[in-house]
């Protein structure tokens, strides 16, 4: 048996943090509504199995919520809605399908994570310019020179180290 004060975990614990990591709570606000230290967060998720699992699939829900959402932003969406009038003191409600168009950032941030190979961002750097080798910039100027030997071009490409 180990020393020290008992552990105040419980096993309603289980149930209640999936709920919370489904509703997107952090591992630090699931310790806060325990009112436990996040290393004993830690050590509960290591110690009950079922506990890590239950925040697992907690997070993976609200995962898959934010991707949707993310996905319906990118490609555009309708939804329904209310317009609300006024005229003469009188309000009336009337209402209708709003159209949110797609989001270019939505898409491009979603297609970069999707089809990296496809979508990354390519930097062409063009080489140029002289360097000056003292003290410090000597090992530079190696690591440089080691760089084009190993497939880079430009001046000590293919020499050995």
């Amino acid at each position: 048996m180990p020393a020290g004060r008992p552990s105040k975990f419980k096993p309603e614990f289980v149930e209640q943090a999936r709920k919370l990591a489904a509703l997107g709570a952090t591992d630090r606000e699931v310790a806060e509504f325990f009112d436990v230290d996040e290393r004993t967060l830690y050590r509960w998720k290591h110690e009950h199995e079922a506990f890590c699992q239950a925040l697992k699939v907690g997070k993976d829900t609200a995962d898959q919520r934010v991707e949707q959402a993310l996905y319906r932003r990118a490609i555009g969406y309708t939804q329904d809605d209310t317009h609300f009038s006024s005229y003469e003191g009188v309000v009336t409600q009337t209402p209708y399908v709003k159209q949110v168009p797609p989001d270019t950032t939505a898409a491009i941030f979603w297609l970069k994570n999707r089809k990296p190979d496809e979508w990354r961002d390519k930097a062409h750097v063009e080489h140029g310019g002289t360097v000056e080798v003292t003290d410090a910039r000597e090992r530079l100027a190696r690591l440089v020179a080691g760089h084009a030997s190993a497939g880079g071009t430009g001046e000590g490409a293919g020499k050995p180290h």
